[in-house]
């Protein structure tokens, strides 16, 4: 069943079910404890709901909390959905499985949109400004054992996002890859992005990744 995705929600695309994919391959515990952190129309939440899993997800748009929420109950599936900036929502919790989609295309503009579409995507100069909050505080949320598996596009620095992880203490790898075509966003902004080195000339193709880090017991 293919999510409704309400506008001004991202809409489950290359990523969604790239990391829909790495969750199916992914052992849990019975009755796991799994957070999605920026679910969207939560349709990463709720195939690990459909898994067995019990569900927290978090998103800090109101439409995507609303967005979650009904697609949960079209698909009669338990998810509780909170609406908060990143894992601020859940503080004191613990989690055997993190699973985020965040922002993470490279912009021209320093911050994080504050509203519009691309609030979704757009995530600072170097694409980062999600990525490495993630990084920091996720590790903590973890239960002994307990895995995050993390989409991003190449182009924000998979490399420093394995750093960060394994610097938290993290064993953490690139264990998926996809080469897509480049979206409308990338092109609308593919000289700006050549001009910093991100896109090469006549490429045409994204790479996206799968970072899976885990807690050693």
């Amino acid at each position: 069943m293919t999510p409704l995705a309400l506008p001004g929600v991202y809409a489950p695309q290359h990523d969604t079910d790239l990391l829909v994919q790495s969750l199916r391959q992914e052992p849990l515990p019975p009755h796991a404890h799994v957070l999605d952190i920026g679910t969207g129309t939560g349709a990463v939440a709720l195939a690990a709901a459909r898994l067995g899993a019990k569900v927290t997800a978090v998103d800090i748009s109101w439409r995507a909390v609303l967005n979650a929420k009904v697609n949960a109950a079209l698909a009669r599936l338990p998810l509780r959905v909170m609406r908060g900036n990143l894992l601020a929502p859940v503080s004191g919790r613990s989690f055997d499985l993190v699973l985020s989609n965040p922002p993470y295309v490279p912009s021209p503009d320093a911050d994080c949109p504050r509203r519009g579409a691309a609030r979704s995507w757009d995530a600072g100069y170097d694409g980062r400004l999600l990525l490495d909050r993630i990084c920091r505080d996720a590790p903590a949320f973890l239960r002994p054992g307990g895995v995050l598996l993390l989409v991003q596009s190449a182009l924000s620095g998979a490399e420093e996002t394995l750093r960060l992880l394994r610097a938290a203490g993290l064993n953490a790898d690139v264990v998926e890859h996809r080469s897509i075509a480049v979206g409308p966003v990338l092109r609308s902004r593919s000289s700006w992005l050549r001009s910093r080195g991100l896109l090469e000339d006549n490429d045409g193709k994204e790479e996206l990744v799968i970072i899976r880090a885990e807690r050693l017991l």
